[in-house]
């Protein structure tokens, strides 16, 4: 049975530092569609079993009203996911974000750790999803792959910072470094149906870029951003919500070859604009994303 958070709204998924009660205890007032708790980059080496004991009872005690909540796993070259997993899944997050994902194998690996952790601890099985992480040019190349490697997973996400020291290259905010990977990522996600997630965005002070950087994303057909602080989550969620002028237009679609369709008709104009049935699905999605969004009022 597939898990039916698998498509859910993802247009903002902010990273919080699992051992830090401050940051951990109520960030659904933001209203990010997901929160990123993370037991990886930050937090240090001596401190990875309290960070766990942090996560764990935050998970238990803290109603975080409808926000999805993933663990961001440490690397599967270390001695601490497994571990890390159990801990996650006893304590009753969403979904285990892999860190560093180079093949399918790599999703094999944390799929089959959570499938026992699930019986371990209770949780029903299928119940906590995967998203992996691409980080490196192989994991670039191998984005279909991994993709494709479990019915968990439902997505994959740009890890910007190591992507480009991979590439030997660097962050430069222009996105031009980050271009190729985003495109075949997007692609491997569509073509595999999942979903697709870009890299944070680190300059706080710079706020005109940042737009302009999730308006090319939002272009390009992700389904979401990284990100790390609350002012980002406004702008995402602007971007990535349908406007009522696209609303209404989708709706006029979704109608018109619905009612031409039942007349035979296969090419017709819509505001002036010429319309045939391979608009239907893209229309449909539109009004899909504004009930997810909650900015729907129509009655399609």
């Amino acid at each position: 049975m597939i898990n039916p958070n698998k498509k859910r709204l993802r247009r903002t998924m902010m990273f919080l530092n699992a051992q830090k009660p401050s940051l951990i205890k109520d960030p659904y007032i933001y209203k990010p569609d997901s929160i990123m708790l993370d037991l990886e980059d930050a937090v240090a080496e001596n401190q990875k079993d309290a960070a766990r004991f942090s996560l764990y009872h935050a998970l238990q005690e803290i109603d975080y009203r409808g926000t999805e909540r993933v663990v961001r796993i440490n690397g599967l070259d270390t001695p601490y996911w497994r571990e890390d997993i159990r801990c996650a899944v006893a304590g009753g997050c969403d979904s285990i974000r892999i860190p560093k994902t180079e093949s399918a194998n790599d999703v094999k690996l944390v799929e089959n750790a959570i499938d026992f952790a699930e019986k371990e601890f209770g949780r029903p099985s299928g119940s906590v999803l995967i998203i992996a992480a691409i980080e490196s040019a192989r994991g670039v190349m191998k984005a279909l792959d991994i993709c494709e490697a479990s019915e968990r997973l439902f997505g994959i996400a740009l890890s910007g910072g190591d992507y480009t020291k991979d590439l030997q290259t660097h962050i430069t905010g222009t996105g031009v470094e980050l271009m190729g990977a985003r495109q075949n990522m997007v692609i491997a996600a569509r073509a595999a149906g999942v979903q697709c997630f870009d890299t944070v965005y680190t300059d706080l002070d710079n706020m005109e870029g940042f737009c302009q950087d999730v308006n090319t994303i939002h272009l390009m057909g992700f389904d979401g951003k990284s990100i790390i602080n609350p002012r980002q989550i406004s702008i995402v969620h602007e971007i990535f919500t349908p406007t009522q002028k696209d609303i209404i237009f989708a709706e006029k679609v979704v109608k018109e070859i619905d009612s031409k369709k039942a007349q035979g008709i296969g090419v017709f104009t819509v505001d002036g604009k010429m319309i045939d049935i391979a608009f239907y699905d893209g229309a449909k999605r539109t009004i899909d994303l504004a009930k997810a969004s909650g900015v729907y009022k129509g009655d399609l």
